[in-house]
C-alpha cells in the first residue's frame, strides 16, 4: 500500500504564499519513478480539478493555466516529498488540495490517479 499525506494548509490572505508538501511512503515506492505526482484541488460545490503535475523520476512539469506563473510543483526525492509553492494566491484558489500519484506520466485526469491524500484545505481571504 503507499500513503499519501499532505500538510501545510491554512488562511492566507490575498496575494500571500504558501507551500504544501506531500510526503509518500510505502513498500511499492519504489514503483513511483515511474509515476506522476500531481496535486489537484477542489472547492464546494466544484468538481475536483487539475493543478499541477511532475513525473517523479525525469521532473517534467505541467500546469493548469490557472496556476501557470503563480504556482510551482517540485518534489525532493531524498524525502520522497512533493511539494506545491504557491504564490500571488487568490480568493479562487480556495479549496481542499490534494496530492496524488499515477502510473501514467501524463495523467491529467483525476480517475488516472490510483493513490491520494486526505487533502489539506487552503482558505485565501480578500
Amino acid at each position: 500500500q503507499v500513503q499519501l499525506v499532505e500538510s501545510g494548509g491554512g488562511l492566507v490572505q490575498a496575494g500571500g504564499s504558501l507551500r504544501l508538501s506531500c510526503a509518500a511512503s510505502g513498500r511499492t515506492f519504489s514503483t513511483f519513478s515511474n509515476y506522476a505526482m500531481g496535486w489537484f484541488r477542489q472547492a464546494p460545490g466544484k468538481e475536483r480539478e487539475f493543478v499541477a503535475r511532475i513525473t517523479w523520476f525525469t521532473g517534467i512539469l505541467y500546469y493548469a493555466d490557472s496556476v501557470k506563473g503563480r504556482f510551482t510543483i517540485s518534489r525532493d526525492n531524498a524525502k520522497n516529498t512533493l511539494y506545491l509553492q504557491m504564490n500571488s494566491l487568490k480568493p479562487e484558489d480556495t479549496a481542499v488540495y490534494y496530492c496524488a500519484a499515477s502510473p501514467a506520466r501524463g495523467a491529467t485526469l483525476s480517475n488516472e490517479y490510483d493513490f491520494w491524500g486526505q487533502g489539506t484545505q487552503i482558505t485565501v481571504s480578500s
